[in-house]
């Protein structure tokens, strides 16, 4: 007989968490440039930004293998891997748009359009994985495994596009950084 799993009510921390960053974020943009002096070099951030959205995007993708050969110890793992370089991601990402002012894209022609249809997929879906990625570790976490089956379908495929996305975006827009 197995152990029964206390079932833990996760949604308010959703919730709160779910605003929070997205708000967060958004007001990053409507934000001055920060005046006082920086002791190294901002420049390095977006970098770092996409270094930890490729660590997230390795980490996710060892957690499907993982759970595809029903190995749910390491599948966790990789998940609670995933989301900590996902949180390095958002300090680092969160630090760099306080201290500085948005970098525009220079590109011109076709390019400018497919970089700008990647911007805006990456920054809806990043939006929306926030309570998705949320919900379904909850669900695995209170052992909800058809539940968490249900949305991991959605929430896998969406969290790799948000972290690829983020890494092809810092690589068109990286050579216009100042």
């Amino acid at each position: 007989m197995m152990a029964e799993t206390k079932q833990r009510n996760y949604t308010p921390l959703i919730i709160g968490l779910s605003i929070a960053i997205n708000v967060l974020v958004a007001v990053l943009f409507f934000l001055p440039e920060y005046e006082g002096e920086i002791a190294f070099d901002v420049t390095l951030l977006p970098r770092l930004n996409a270094i930890f959205n490729s660590f997230t995007f390795v980490f996710l993708l060892a957690a499907l293998y993982f759970i595809k050969q029903k190995n749910i110890t390491l599948h966790k793992r990789f998940i609670f891997a995933a989301f900590t370089s996902t949180t390095f991601f958002l300090l680092s990402y969160v630090t760099y748009h306080y201290l500085t002012e948005s970098t525009s894209y220079g590109g011109e022609g076709p390019l400018k359009y497919i970089y700008l249809f990647i911007l805006l997929t990456h920054i809806l879906l990043a939006i929306v994985i926030v309570p998705l990625a949320l919900i379904t570790v909850t669900r695995g976490l209170n052992m909800q495994v058809e539940k968490h089956r249900k949305i991991a379908r959605w929430t896998m495929p969406l969290w790799l596009y948000v972290s690829l996305t983020g890494v092809i975006v810092y690589l068109m827009i990286s050579p216009y950084y100042a």
